[in-house]
């Protein structure tokens, strides 16, 4: 069936459709409904039972498959390589879900993960879904303070950590910020699994901390243990505005049927295929796509310690993909980006065999068209951007690879996927005509593997997501939708500026200052201004080597503006700066920069990569009259 066929058939019967996606998964009790109209937002399977770790793992050694590679673990900051079969991390997991049973902890108790890229933190996710505990992850190195307020939301019965993390030149020491999260947070853990590793042994504090391999010695195994069908597996914090981190629930049984579907479909990824998501087990992609997604269907998947430059160079995506025969990659703009800054003629590239690969993912930003481009001709596979959210679990919009390739269109995520009917509204919460920039919302009920609700937060729930737009779920993005269906994510909501009355989307102007042959990354914000109300301003990093000088780069940047989008823009003002600040995850903070050029009070983000970089950014805008904000 062609994208069309599939995205009516779901249209036509939701309930026939997702049940039909259901049988990719094995369950113990099969579900005989598909939506349950239960919920701030609906639950999904909720009469059936199933267990997530036998999905994953078991199932595929009792289907003889034991002996096929699970889990590549590819690590340039310690120049090592390990690879787990099915087998061998079946009894790794079930050994460490018998230790964690033997000390107390059962179904619906929560367990708290922070670790770095390693395959123990693959095994500690599957672990606790294999006793059906829930886990949450917190990514390694997060602040003390950050990792307190997540053990006051979730109370874990127990921590899972690591002695340490790695990061080109220098090791994170996990184990005193944990010390020093549980030292601030009210709940206490009953214990903590610390995994010592070699580059740094952390000192355990006696009758609280246990060591992961004499934690396990002599327990029984534990067997897969059935969960309902709407029982949590885990719950991921994300950031809010308030300062305090939403968890973002999802449900089991809704979560391995989407997964296993987009797996298929989009990613075009089945048994024995290798796939390659470059993320974080922090972050959603680790959980989607580092962990449950390709093990659901039988793959191998890559564990990634490093960067996409600097371990050792920006040929390492490359040596990764050919040396293990990656058929999908899957990473965010900005790694490309950095590849792209250090090596812009893509000789790095030519060094590899590249004929494994057939397709890179883009997600997690937008994917600028001069990005999108540049990849397209250095690799000679589809460069295919996809739209989705850490509530969603999986794709909003993609180009399902694994249906048919649909005709690329730069700058857009293409379309819908079954399950997302997706409306551009205006403010009263009318649709809106094609072309038309909007805020972008999901008619309810969204689809399975999406988020049903907040921890113990049902009500900042409602608030968040559903309340703005009655029948509504609202994604906080700003965009359009073509006349041929393809929709073009251009800005958070927050992230549309208003200038003199006009709604202008900064991701417009970013896309345009990226074409200017001597920028490698930018960013397009909006300042108060006195008369017009906000102003963009741009913020441009240069290409290694460009000659050109910053001053002459701002004047073209801004004529090209001018040209593009047109005088109502009031884009007049872009400086160069060496770096962006980012999240861990590569989104831009767009919204802090802000504040630093109106000068008003910040809180330092809890996701930032590197803090120093504001400072930097401060500086740069008080060479062209924008005061220091206070942080």
């Amino acid at each position: 069936m062609a994208y069309r066929e599939i995205y009516n058939d779901w249209k036509t019967d939701p309930e026939r459709f997702w049940l039909e996606a259901a049988r990719a998964i094995d369950w113990a009790k099969a579900p005989e409904q598909a939506y349950f109209d239960q919920g701030p937002a609906g639950e999904w399977f909720a009469d059936a039972t199933a267990n997530a770790c036998w999905n994953a793992v078991d199932r595929h050694v009792a289907a003889g498959h034991g002996n096929r590679v699970a889990v590549i673990h590819d690590s340039p900051v310690t120049g090592t390589i390990r690879k787990l079969t099915y087998a061998e991390l079946q009894a790794r997991v079930a050994s460490l879900a018998g230790a964690l049973k033997a000390r107390g902890v059962a179904k619906g108790d929560r367990v708290i993960l922070y670790m770095p890229m390693i395959p123990e933190a693959l095994e500690a996710m599957l672990a606790c879904a294999r006793i059906g505990a829930v886990h949450s992850v917190v990514f390694g190195g997060f602040a003390a303070h950050e990792l307190a307020m997540r053990i006051d939301d979730a109370k874990p019965r127990a921590v899972i950590a690591a002695s340490c993390g790695l990061e080109p030149g220098r090791v994170v020491h996990y184990k005193p910020l944990l010390d020093r999260a549980i030292d601030e947070a009210a709940h206490k853990p009953d214990f903590c699994v610390i995994f010592q590793r070699e580059q740094e042994v952390a000192a355990l504090i006696p009758g609280r901390d246990l060591d992961w391999h004499g934690f396990q010695a002599g327990v029984t195994p534990a067997d897969c243990e059935p969960v309902e069908g709407n029982h949590p597996a885990y719950v991921l914090y994300t950031s809010g505005t308030t300062g305090q981190p939403k968890g973002v629930v999802r449900h089991t049984a809704g979560h391995m049927v989407a997964l296993a579907w987009s797996m298929r479909h989009i990613y075009d990824i089945g048994a024995g295929d290798v796939f390659w998501a470059a993320s974080d087990v922090g972050w959603v992609v680790g959980h989607s796509y580092i962990c449950y997604g390709p093990l659901l269907v039988g793959a191998t998947t890559i564990v990634f310690e490093g960067k996409p430059v600097g371990t050792p160079d920006a040929g390492t995506f490359w040596r990764v993909i050919a040396e293990h025969g990656v058929k999908s990659f899957f990473t965010a703009p900005t790694a490309i980006r950095a590849v792209r800054r250090d090596d812009p003629q893509g000789e790095h590239v030519r060094r590899h065999d590249l004929s494994c690969l057939r397709a890179l993912f883009l997600a997690g930003e937008r994917a600028d068209p001069d990005t999108v481009t540049w990849a397209e001709r250095q690799l000679g596979v589809p460069v295919i951007d996809h739209w989705w959210q850490t509530e969603t679990g999986w794709a909003i919009a993609a180009n399902p690879l694994g249906v048919e390739l649909l005709p690329v269109k730069k700058g857009s995520p293409s379309v819908p996927m079954p399950g997302y009917d997706v409306q551009v509204l205006d403010e009263a919460g009318h649709p809106v005509a094609p072309g038309t920039l909007g805020a972008i919302a999901i008619r309810l009920p969204l689809p399975p593997g999406t988020l049903p609700t907040l921890w113990n937060a049902e009500d900042r729930f409602r608030k968040a997501y559903l309340s703005h737009f009655p029948g509504y779920y609202e994604t906080g993005d700003a965009g359009y939708v073509d006349e041929d269906g393809y929709l073009y994510i251009m800005a958070r909501t927050d992230d549309v500026i208003n200038v003199a009355g006009h709604r202008l989307s900064t991701g417009a102007m970013e896309e345009v200052l990226s074409a200017h042959p001597a920028v490698a990354e930018c960013a397009v914000i909006g300042v108060a201004d006195a008369v017009k109300g906000q102003v963009p301003l741009g913020l441009l990093c240069l290409k290694k080597g460009v000659e050109t000088a910053p001053e002459t780069v701002v004047a073209e940047v801004v004529r090209m503006v001018r040209d593009q989008i047109g005088p109502v823009a009031a884009f007049k003002t872009a400086c160069v700066v060496d770096r962006l600040p980012k999240t861990r995850s590569g989104k831009i903070l767009r919204a802090t920069m802000c504040k630093i050029a109106d000068g008003a009070d910040f809180r330092m983000p809890a996701t930032i990569d590197d803090p120093a970089i504001l400072d930097e950014i401060a500086v740069a805008l008080a060479r062209i009259g924008y005061p220091q904000a206070r942080g």
